[in-house]
């Protein structure tokens, strides 16, 4: 049996009540002890420093705990231009998640909004890391989704955690979103909290000291992903546009809850909403699909996607009305002066030589 992302989502989560459900949450709770077995036996060998690889050139990986989304690709970007704004060349690594031949959905993003930082995929990222040094002459390596993939070995550890769904439900994968043990936290070198503006402070200050008991002494910071501009081709305009609309909203993303969420706090009337799995790829029939979709919405209203989607679709209208793209940028709550201090330390030391973190 195969289970849509959003009815095993449902499941997880425990918000499917029907028998069939029920049943799943069991069966999904016996096979996760075959994956913590298996991810404990590759830690366990990484930790022993097995066929790990080391580069020339300082490695910054951006990760998480969880499957789905949490907002690396704007940190990745703040960090690429972060590194940028200081002279470093810089080259982004990333396995390449959904794409069925060439540039997936994150990649195609950085690469519009960061012209003139190379971006390099494929599943060996230890070949990718020697080819970025080479053909780009790379003074540093960001690593995009590589918190599990160690046999690059990297300089510091970023890893990412929702404020709305932290632990993935609490469960290894496959009966919840964790990918390794939350105590595996301990690897990390910075934890960013991600979504801040989406709970209470309370429970973000609930959360980070959870974070402090399990990972004692690893900086935290928290963030918001902040809606830069609307984008259709070439045109821009202020996120202030859709203000008191009528707005009807699709994406293909990890959480796309959190888009929802995203043009509520813009202040769209939202009276329709559509979601396809992660890195979905958009094809003719999708496009005639939400045309379709397009014609028959109320005569005011506008049409709002994500970056992500809209750098796969390229097209500026969807029946007859402007296709409009939100462009999200990190923002700091707290924390920015020390995350800034520890990319360029860690840098420095390691063009240096001292190898001092």
């Amino acid at each position: 049996m195969t289970l849509s992302p959003d009815r095993w989502h449902a499941i997880v989560r425990g918000e499917a009540h029907d028998p069939l459900a029920f049943i799943l949450r069991r069966v999904l709770w016996l096979t996760q002890w075959p994956y913590r077995v298996g991810v404990w036996w590759r830690n366990r060998r990484f930790d022993k420093g097995r066929n790990i690889h080391r580069v020339s050139v300082p490695v910054i990986c951006v990760g998480n705990l969880t499957v789905g989304g949490t907002g690396k690709t704007p940190c990745v970007e703040y960090v690429a231009r972060l590194l940028r704004e200081h002279a470093y060349m810089v080259a982004i690594l990333s396995r390449g998640y959904g794409a069925e031949t060439g540039r997936n959905d994150e990649a195609m993003v950085l690469e519009e909004n960061l012209p003139d930082v190379p971006h390099y995929q494929d599943r060996d990222r230890v070949a990718l890391a020697h080819t970025a040094i080479e053909e780009s002459e790379s003074d540093v390596l960001v690593l995009d989704d590589g918190f599990q993939h160690r046999r690059l070995a990297r300089d510091l550890d970023i890893v990412l955690i929702d404020a709305t769904d932290p632990w993935g439900s609490g469960y290894l994968f496959p009966r919840g979103g964790l990918r390794e043990p939350r105590t595996n936290l301990r690897r990390a070198g910075i934890v960013m909290i991600t979504r801040c503006d989406s709970v209470p402070v309370e429970k973000l200050d609930e959360l980070t000291a959870e974070v402090n008991r399990i990972a004692p002494g690893v900086a935290v910071v928290r963030t918001v992903h902040t809606p830069m501009a609307l984008l259709n081709g070439t045109n821009q305009t202020s996120v202030t546009a859709l203000a008191g609309r009528t707005v009807a909203a699709f994406c293909g993303i990890g959480n796309p809850e959190a888009f929802r969420a995203t043009l509520k706090a813009m202040g769209a009337n939202i009276v329709d909403f559509r979601s396809f799995p992660d890195h979905h790829a958009y094809r003719r029939e999708d496009v005639d699909e939400l045309t379709g979709w397009a014609a028959n919405l109320p005569a005011d209203a506008w049409i709002a996607t994500t970056q992500k989607d809209w750098v796969k679709l390229r097209i500026g209208e969807l029946g007859g009305r402007p296709l409009w793209a939100v462009r999200v940028g990190l923002q700091f709550q707290s924390g920015q002066m020390e995350f800034d201090k520890k990319i360029q330390e860690v840098v420095a030391s390691e063009r240096d030589g001292s190898g001092n973190v």
